[in-house]
């Protein structure tokens, strides 16, 4: 990740600025459009804003704070859940919805709420393909191996997000499945564990994907 953003040796790196414009692309730094009052929007640091928000120069050190999603850099559970749908569903960027239907009192449909597209090709589907591999790679030989068990194939990404001036940490994973066809996207955070997430985040997901994909859920959401 370092490389990719920032460079190193002969690498050159892609900076910042392309750096935070692909990351518009799969919606972070921007609210998400969820059907919810007083959404954040999370944020991506530039070398404008921090010349003028802190009185210094951008450094490479910077970028690559950025380039893990550490720093000044702000992400949002659900942005992240976006964004992993994006990947997982071949680069079309939705908008979430918290309601699928509205039905009447009798249980007869009234409306249905269709899903919001924001972008219907944020990234190429070469490019989801790519970011989908690496992410299954994690579970069958990574830090999130602690997924291989599920009844199902996964892909996940985990992470572990320092908090400045303590021994505390963040610990996270997104997670989709079915790998070979996605039905859902999740993303886990556990505030302040002290660990990472492939200790404490990942069994958690495992816990959920286990009973969402268990025959008695898939068969009632069939007759759904």
């Amino acid at each position: 990740f370092y490389m990719i953003a920032g460079g190193l040796g002969d690498a050159r790196g892609i900076g910042i600025e392309r750096l935070a414009a692909w990351a518009r692309k799969l919606g972070f730094g921007e609210p998400t459009g969820i059907d919810l009052p007083q959404e954040a929007s999370g944020f991506l640091p530039s070398p404008e804003w921090k010349k003028t928000t802190k009185g210094e120069s951008w450094y490479i050190g910077d970028t690559y704070h950025a380039a893990i999603g550490q720093g000044d850099v702000l992400v949002t559970p659900v942005q992240l859940a976006v964004a992993t749908a994006t990947v997982a569903n071949g680069g079309t960027l939705l908008a979430p919805r918290l309601i699928d239907a509205i039905e009447g009192a009798n249980g007869s449909l009234k409306e249905r709420i269709p899903p919001a597209i924001r972008s219907e090709r944020a990234i190429k589907p070469e490019t989801a393909a790519s970011v989908r591999a690496g992410m299954r790679g994690a579970v069958t030989g990574g830090s999130a191996r602690g997924l291989e068990s599920l009844p199902i194939a996964a892909a996940a990404k985990t992470g572990t997000a320092q908090i400045g001036g303590t021994d505390r940490t963040h610990a996270w994973v997104t997670t989709f499945a079915p790998y070979d066809d996605p039905d859902l996207a999740l993303v886990v955070l556990l505030e302040g564990t002290g660990g990472g997430g492939d200790r404490f985040a990942v069994p958690v997901a495992r816990d959920i994907l286990s009973w969402y994909f268990a025959p008695e859920q898939q068969a009632r959401r069939k007759k759904e």
